[in-house]
């Protein structure tokens, strides 16, 4: 049997290819590309904070924001981990970059979601030929913002938190509460609207270019021609939605989880090239290198091993969320729940090794590293504030539940 050539062409590098991707696809070897050049100035961006303008401007040259969309609409007609595999190599070297990516293409998606066949065949074409980037206004546990009906229009008044990406994006996917039905309703706007405030103040310690503040609206008229599919009832008694109507918790949780893989990997790969490149070894190890040194060798193995880990059962999520949008409308709750449950152990190990990787890397590249020009310390940060959006214990107790025979979780916002 002959060997792989990719396995060989790996071999053939000075240093281990670690987490090397598979170019083959043309989209996934331009995302190489860009990652390379957001690396340039990843730690001064993650220094600023602020808007990543340029690095959006980049993701539409090069005709990145169209890949889940049909080729009938002039998209790609990629899958999700054709996507998600991008999310991870933006987080490499900029978690918010990661963040941004994926979320673009969660509320994008959304009208089709809402059941609004119309509109979504419209929007997408619009989408492509305008090169919209999206962002998130439909954060799921405020009622901050609420909508009254004013003849053909709804009037929004109030805020969101939370609204990824609304800092740099051209269209909004919203939602709001309905003041007088209490019923949630969604829509998909310009970002320009009149009455719109991006306020602009996330000040996070990590994914510092994200966005992630609040949104604030002051008699914003949304047309009834906007408003996505039927309004939702809060009502935790009420019958849950169909399997396909729930999937959107399941893509969001999709990009958590590779962010955080992303972010491992990053920063294993940058602690590597510094300790081979310019750690010295420890006065009492008795090595002429720092390499050389039995602690800093297993370390570095540990970190790998879970690293690796971690990679593959986030890649057996990539098949589950691959199959969900595969069978659209057709759908069944088992299919579902199965999904759920592989996102969800993914989810957990992804972000567990994520913080155990970008907090001991310092212990192997050594005190010189712990300087700010190196920037070690936003794979940290990153993988910290994110992490806080997505408690593992919920998802740990699904998994464990499921274990017991006790059944898939309930369809949900984070499950």
């Amino acid at each position: 049997m002959s060997a792989d050539p990719a396995y060989l062409h790996a071999q053939a590098d000075t240093l281990p290819a670690l987490f090397t991707p598979d170019t083959s696809n043309p989209f996934i070897a331009r995302a190489v590309t860009l990652r390379d050049r957001f690396a340039e100035d990843a730690i001064a961006r993650d220094r600023a904070g602020g808007r990543p303008t340029d690095q959006v401007a980049l993701l539409k040259e090069n005709d990145l924001l169209a890949l889940l969309l049909p080729r009938s609409h002039g998209g790609q007609g990629e899958t999700w981990s054709t996507v998600l595999r991008i999310v991870r190599l933006f987080a490499q070297v900029d978690g918010s970059l990661g963040h941004l990516y994926g979320y673009h293409y969660g509320s994008l998606l959304s009208p089709r979601l809402r059941n609004a066949p119309a509109q979504t065949d419209a929007l997408w074409r619009r989408s492509v030929e305008g090169r919209w980037f999206w962002g998130n206004n439909s954060n799921s546990f405020s009622k901050s913002l609420f909508g009254r009906r004013e003849g053909e229009h709804f009037v929004l008044d109030g805020f969101r938190p939370f609204t990824s990406g609304s800092h740099v994006a051209d269209f909004l996917a919203v939602a709001w509460e309905d003041a007088q039905t209490g019923e949630r309703r969604f829509a998909a706007i310009p970002a320009d609207r009149e009455g719109i405030v991006i306020e602009d103040d996330w000040d996070g310690i990590g994914q510092r270019q994200t966005g992630s503040g609040r949104v604030s609206y002051h008699g914003v008229h949304i047309h009834q021609d906007e408003v996505l599919g039927e309004p939702i009832a809060l009502d935790p008694l009420a019958a849950p939605a169909e399997p396909w109507r729930s999937v959107t918790g399941l893509q969001q949780q999709s990009v958590l989880l590779n962010v955080f893989i992303g972010t491992a990997q990053g920063a294993l790969l940058a602690a590597r090239d510094y300790t081979v490149n310019q750690s010295r070894p420890w006065l009492h190890s008795g090595v002429a290198r720092h390499v050389d040194d039995p602690w800093v060798q297993r370390q570095y193995g540990e970190l790998l091993v879970k690293t690796r880990a971690a990679t593959a059962l986030a890649d057996r999520a990539l098949v589950a969320i691959d199959h969900v949008f595969a069978r659209g409308d057709a759908l069944t709750a088992e299919e579902r729940g199965d999904a759920a449950i592989r996102i969800a152990a993914a989810n957990v190990l992804a972000g567990e090794v994520a913080l155990q990787v970008s907090s001991e890397i310092f212990e192997v590249t050594g005190a010189r590293s712990a300087v700010r020009k190196h920037g070690f310390d936003r794979f940290w940060r990153n993988a910290r504030i994110h992490t806080l959006h997505n408690p593992a214990e919920y998802k740990t107790r699904n998994v464990g539940s499921w274990a017991l025979g006790e059944g898939y979780p309930q369809p949900g916002t984070y499950q």
